[in-house]
């Protein structure tokens, strides 16, 4: 059992490992050779742990080769846009100025209800309220409203309203985060004045939210099994 958790465990550490070279993109985005990848990184992570004969590096060197041919693919599909629409294809149109393109619809298997989930995905309840909308080589769907549905926003009513600025994560269940406050240029000196504003102790904040204008957003910590008075169903 002992030998078994081991097993699960340093082919855990492989996989966030394998992941983390392959970047970002892996964990939100995936393109049609980091979803191979990341398939393939999947089944060979259960064998070794499955069949405890099998040595450890029979799964991991494998896994590294996966890793390095993504790292490759992604540097070719970098260099080469021929290359990049080999592998991943190109966007489609699927509505164009309005009208509905049933064909490229049939050729992506796109169904009318998938259409309207992902226009409303996009804030979009009203079909007759797209200019132009687009498949990405994702699978998401782009959305270009008719300018007339567009909201209204300062720069054409003649405003020019103040930028707020970045907001950032400073303390987060009592633990400071130094990384943010370089972010949003502030120091851990700022952080303990506006606790002593509050009355707090560091341990006491759940969530603190700092912007580069010098507010912040202070929530207090609640006890366990205290009532929730958020207001939240």
């Amino acid at each position: 059992m002992a030998v078994s958790l081991m097993r699960t465990l340093v082919m855990y550490g492989v996989i966030l490992v394998a992941v983390r070279l392959m970047g970002k993109r892996q964990i939100s985005q995936l393109q049609t050779s980091e979803l191979v990848a990341t398939l393939l990184v999947s089944e060979l992570a259960v064998l070794p742990i499955q069949e405890m004969d099998q040595p450890l590096w029979k799964g991991i060197i494998p896994m590294g080769v996966l890793v390095g041919c993504e790292i490759l693919v992604s540097f070719l599909m970098l260099k080469s846009g021929r290359f990049r629409q080999a592998v991943c294809g190109s966007p489609v149109v699927v509505i164009r100025r309005g009208k509905v393109l049933q064909d490229q619809m049939r050729r992506l298997r796109l169904t009318t209800e998938d259409l309207y989930e992902q226009l409303r995905q996009n804030n979009v309840f009203y079909l007759e309220d797209v200019a132009w909308a687009i498949v990405e080589t994702n699978g998401r769907l782009s959305v270009i409203r008719h300018p007339e549905e567009e909201p209204l926003t300062p720069h054409q009513l003649g405003l020019h309203p103040e930028f707020p600025g970045l907001e950032v994560v400073v303390v987060s269940d009592g633990v400071l985060s130094r990384r943010s406050l370089a972010l949003c240029g502030k120091d851990e000196d700022w952080v303990r004045q506006k606790l002593q504003e509050h009355r707090l102790d560091l341990s006491q904040v759940f969530l603190m939210a700092a912007r580069t204008d010098g507010t912040c957003t202070l929530i207090k910590k609640q006890k366990k099994g205290a009532p929730d008075h958020s207001g939240a169903p």
